[in-house]
């Protein structure tokens, strides 16, 4: 008898779940469930990502669109350690505004590191490190977020080219090397209190971020407060 050989159907990597309205304080959205197959991602996040719809977007150019990764003690508990949840907000008011957008809401937590060690992080941000060292002292990446799942969503969501709510050059670029077509961008400024100021600071001086709203610092007096930090932990 003779065989015949099959060839391996791989699956697509990127699954809608579910869809249904969701109103909002800000307007009505199209809440749309997806999952993300990615073996490289830390077992502590989840593999459902959420697209926040407003409007008509499909076969759209120049659409609005934030990529917001998640936040739990920014976005839920109103932690004022960070500026997560007022850009979150921030974005959903503008797009609504615009009449047409996109919030890709990814379960990203810590930038990518999951909640207990973002909690930990945390713990040593007490005792007096910044964001980054705090990574860098738990030997955690700075930033370990990825964005193949944003674009494959915008895909499958059938955007033409975007306007990218964001301060964050590495967002537009690692977007655009997926080929994402990002003919603006959007900033999202939130105004610093005095328990975010100095995490502004960091994400200005030190990841890139377009902040022209902080204070910038040189990066020797960042050296020595990387020494003074590990010399305290005793992480040398």
């Amino acid at each position: 008898m003779q065989h015949r050989l099959l060839e391996a159907v791989v699956p697509p990597r990127l699954k809608e779940l579910a869809r249904a309205p969701l109103p909002t304080r800000f307007g009505v959205f199209e809440m749309r469930v997806f999952q993300w197959d990615d073996a490289s991602a830390h077992p502590a996040l989840s593999r459902e990502h959420v697209a926040l719809v407003h409007g008509d977007v499909r076969g759209q150019q120049r659409v609005p669109i934030r990529v917001h990764s998640e936040c739990l003690t920014g976005e839920v508990f109103g932690s004022l350690k960070c500026d997560c949840g007022d850009q979150l907000e921030f974005a959903q008011a503008e797009i609504v505004r615009r009449g047409c957008g996109v919030v890709l809401y990814l379960r990203q937590e810590g930038r990518g590191i999951g909640l207990a060690n973002k909690i930990r992080a945390y713990a040593l941000q007490a005792e007096g490190a910044d964001t980054v060292q705090a990574n860098e002292l738990l030997h955690l990446p700075v930033d370990a977020r990825q964005y193949d799942v944003a674009a494959e969503m915008l895909r499958a969501l059938e955007v033409k080219s975007v306007l990218l709510m964001t301060n964050n050059p590495d967002k537009r670029e690692q977007l655009e090397a997926l080929g994402i077509e990002v003919e603006g961008r959007v900033p999202v400024l939130i105004e610093a209190n005095p328990h975010s100021a100095r995490y502004l600071e960091v994400k200005a001086n030190r990841m890139r971020h377009d902040l022209p709203q902080v204070r910038t610092t040189s990066s020797g007096a960042r050296r020595d407060n990387v020494t003074s930090i590990e010399a305290l932990l005793g992480r040398n």
